[in-house]
């Protein structure tokens, strides 16, 4: 029994204080230190992480700032060019052109100024002539429009007016700038405006009896027969109406006169006025048809 007491004591009982002072010393060691080796290992691992992170958030911040500041003057360019295609569309709103048929009535108040030969015949024979008569003719005009209430362009025509049954006429050819103000009633649109220009009028005299279409006399031989052409120059006002279809077409509908351009007291030749140039002269009506854009005028 004494034994196993001394045993204990001397061998067992310091070998159990060594064990816990081995143990207590490892609970200080990790105490001290806070946190185990592992942990410290991945908050160093993941402290650089975090750093590359904050490094491309900021790359792209700062590459984004350009393309910010570029993306209100790319929006703007497409702005400024629907703007100048509107001030373009505003200024120039169409463009059209056609043919058109017309009639109409001239008159003068002397044969000679109709045929413009002071030397028909005696004072019975003069009083039997035409002074007017019906005329028609052809042609057509190209126009441009602008704001919505203005054409300008340029026409032509040619009319003749059938004389007597003898092959006699009067035939006039002219043409010029033209321009006129318009307004716009749903399709229907009411028009004035003028023709400013020139041509010719060219008259020819065929009697009515052929042994009258000459005489001889003992030096020579005199014809009433003539053929004369005369320049003038006109202006041509005009009113008128164009009424829209379907598609790109409107009817034309225009009654115009056509007067003399030149002083009343000036002569070209002798005892003849600038009015005589444009003798016979009256109303013409004209019906036709005008192709082109029409939808910024609504006729469309």
């Amino acid at each position: 029994m004494k034994k196993q007491f001394l045993i204990f004591v001397l061998v067992i009982l310091p070998l159990g204080l060594t064990a816990q002072e081995q143990e207590t010393y490892t609970y200080d060691e990790t105490a001290a230190y806070g946190q185990p080796d592992s942990n410290a290992a991945q908050q160093q691992y993941q402290q650089p992480e975090y750093q590359y992170q904050q490094q491309q958030y900021q790359q792209q911040q700062y590459q984004q700032q350009p393309q910010q500041a570029q993306e209100p003057q790319q929006a703007q360019q497409p702005q400024q060019e629907e703007q100048k295609k509107k001030k373009g569309s505003a200024v120039f709103t169409g463009f059209s052109g056609g043919m058109m048929l017309h009639g109409g009535y001239l008159f003068s108040d002397d044969p000679r100024k109709v045929f413009s030969n002071s030397g028909l015949g005696d004072e019975s024979y003069v009083k039997g002539l035409p002074q007017r008569g019906f005329t028609m003719g052809l042609g057509g005009a190209l126009r441009i429009h602008l704001i919505d209430h203005i054409h300008v362009g340029a026409e032509g025509f040619v009319s003749t007016m059938p004389l007597m049954g003898t092959g006699s006429n009067i035939r006039t050819g002219w043409g010029g700038a033209l321009c006129d103000v318009y307004t716009t009633w749903g399709k229907v649109r009411p028009m004035i405006g003028m023709t400013i220009g020139g041509g010719t009028m060219k008259r020819l005299f065929v009697p009515d009896q052929a042994e009258e279409t000459h005489y001889t006399s003992a030096d020579s031989t005199f014809y009433n027969a003539s053929y004369t052409k005369t320049p003038f120059f006109l202006l041509d006002p005009y009113i008128g109406l164009e009424i829209g279809l379907k598609g790109h077409a409107a009817v034309l509908i225009r009654i115009d006169y056509l007067l003399p351009f030149g002083k009343t007291s000036s002569k070209l030749t002798d005892n003849v006025k600038w009015s005589n140039f444009m003798s016979p002269s009256g109303p013409r009506l004209y019906i036709g048809i005008m192709f082109g854009k029409f939808t910024k005028n609504k006729i469309d």
